[in-house]
């Protein structure tokens, strides 16, 4: 077992890919408790998708593909708010017609454009091709966010739980709404590189369900959280290597499987719903 877990990190791209796996599994677990209490998944898979022009669009213009990235993921959350608001459409509807059309006009511009971004690199990421470069800027991004949501905790617990009650005791709701936003947008752009626009869907929602399948204390689902994700970023890694099958998918398979026994352990437990400990 030793000798099978030391073989891979002989190799220098295997301990980046390691480290960098590392650093998405915390950032990602701590976001996703979050997504999930607030009932966002379907957000971060269309801010997932609409980065994809932001990604061609930077190209063009020269600078930095993460500033790109960026820019596009919040202007798709931002767009779908202000769709929501002034629109008789409901929001899922809205959601769905942003990113698909951003989407869309991504791939036209990949298809225009002579560019050194594989496409499939961006769909379903390449963990192991990670540059010293890439994972000094991904990794820089992804502790950036994990600490402020680790300091910020209570607060944004509190506005996913109950955004009403958190506006009644004086919390800044309009900030720490689009302070999430970022967060996601960043969140995104710091694993983007490692799993794919596809793939990080399932990264920023399988470990906070997971976590909410077994226990009713927020506490308890962050460290449930992390443990998964960890685990499942690490074993997908190091398991990969050794059977030479694309990282990020293993991953997120390891993942799923997870939450399948997190199902059914939560039934056996008789986990109650809601969380508790909440203030």
């Amino acid at each position: 077992m030793i000798a099978f877990i030391m073989e891979p990190l002989a190799h220098e791209f295997m301990l980046r890919a390691l480290l960098m796996s590392v650093l998405i599994a915390i950032v990602c677990s701590i976001f996703s408790c979050f997504l999930v209490l607030k009932g966002w998944s379907l957000m971060g898979d269309a801010v997932s998708h609409a980065v994809l022009p932001g990604l061609a669009l930077a190209f063009i213009v020269g600078i930095p593909l993460a500033i790109g990235a960026f820019i596009a993921g919040l202007f798709c959350a931002l767009a779908i708010g202000y769709l929501k608001e002034n629109s008789r459409v409901k929001e899922d509807a809205v959601m769905g017609i942003v990113f698909s059309g951003m989407f869309a006009f991504g791939l036209v511009l990949l298809t225009k454009i002579e560019t050194d971004v594989h496409l499939l690199h961006v769909l379903f990421g390449n963990v192991l091709g990670i540059s010293e470069r890439d994972l000094i800027e991904a990794g820089s991004i992804a502790i950036l966010c994990a600490i402020i949501m680790l300091i910020k905790r209570k607060d944004l617990m509190l506005y996913c739980f109950d955004s009403a009650y958190a506006s009644v005791i004086g919390l800044p709701i309009r900030v720490l709404h689009f302070g999430l936003l970022i967060l996601l947008a960043l969140t995104i752009v710091s694993s983007l590189k490692a799993a794919g626009i596809i793939l990080v869907i399932a990264m920023l929602i399988a470990p906070g369900a997971i976590g909410f399948l077994l226990t009713n204390s927020f506490d308890n689902m962050l460290m449930i959280a992390l443990a998964a994700s960890l685990f499942s970023c690490i074993a997908g890694t190091i398991v990969s290597f050794h059977i030479d099958v694309a990282t990020a998918p293993l991953i997120v398979l390891i993942q799923a499987g997870l939450f399948i026994l997190a199902l059914f352990f939560g039934k056996s437990r008789g986990t109650a719903k809601g969380l508790q400990n909440v203030s």
